[in-house]
């Protein structure tokens, strides 16, 4: 999160997380993508399927994305970008988002941009701080697991975004926490010495 005023009351009516989730909802609108990676670049040209124009907002005067996505940014007719430049505050009506205000980190100048909705691709921080030194992590501190969601632990089961790092759905999250609660019924099954319906893979 930006963590600037507007943001968590605007959560839902205009603040997005997630282009795939929301995406839909902003057909011919004007939209704000903040960040400079990759990720930021790939839900705002995702973005340009539904809105009219899509306003990529970046602290610095160049991307820190891959080539071959600032490539593709480029090329987009439908995005624009808008350098040297962060999100100070949220504007509302009783309603939804109305616009954002701007500053220019280098002139300290500030303006009322008009839009419709505001989606934040800074980067994400796992909430996994508590395992540091207990649970193997990789370098952005996100739980390892194998294919049965199992930590580096006996008996210790990581799902969802603490782990998963490229899709963050929902539904995926969903999907893996199932799984690793059939895993963690049987690993406790064979600690008390009874049948568990089905084989997983050991």
């Amino acid at each position: 999160m930006l963590d600037i005023p507007g943001e968590e009351e605007y959560g839902g009516r205009g603040v997005s997380y997630c282009a795939t989730c929301d995406g839909f909802f902003f057909q011919d609108q004007r939209l704000v993508v903040v960040g400079g990676g990759d990720a930021a670049l790939e839900e705002g040209i995702f973005l340009t399927k539904y809105a009219s124009e899509v306003y990529i907002v970046h602290r610095r005067d160049q991307l820190r994305a891959s080539q071959i996505m600032q490539e593709r940014a480029f090329k987009n007719d439908k995005i624009k970008f808008i350098w040297d430049t962060v999100v100070e505050e949220i504007n509302g009506d009783t309603e939804k988002v109305t616009g954002a205000t701007l500053k220019n980190v280098k002139t300290g100048e500030t303006q009322l941009f008009p839009i419709d909705g505001v989606f934040i691709f800074i980067g994400h921080i796992p909430n996994t701080e508590l395992f540091t030194d207990v649970i193997n992590m990789d370098e952005q501190g996100y739980i390892i697991v194998d294919e049965m969601q199992r930590t580096n632990i006996n008996g210790v089961y990581a799902a969802g975004d603490v782990h998963d790092h490229v899709f963050r759905q929902a539904i995926t999250a969903a999907g893996t926490g199932a799984a690793a609660a059939i895993a963690s019924e049987k690993f406790i099954a064979e600690l008390e010495n009874r049948a568990y319906p089905g084989e997983l893979i050991r």
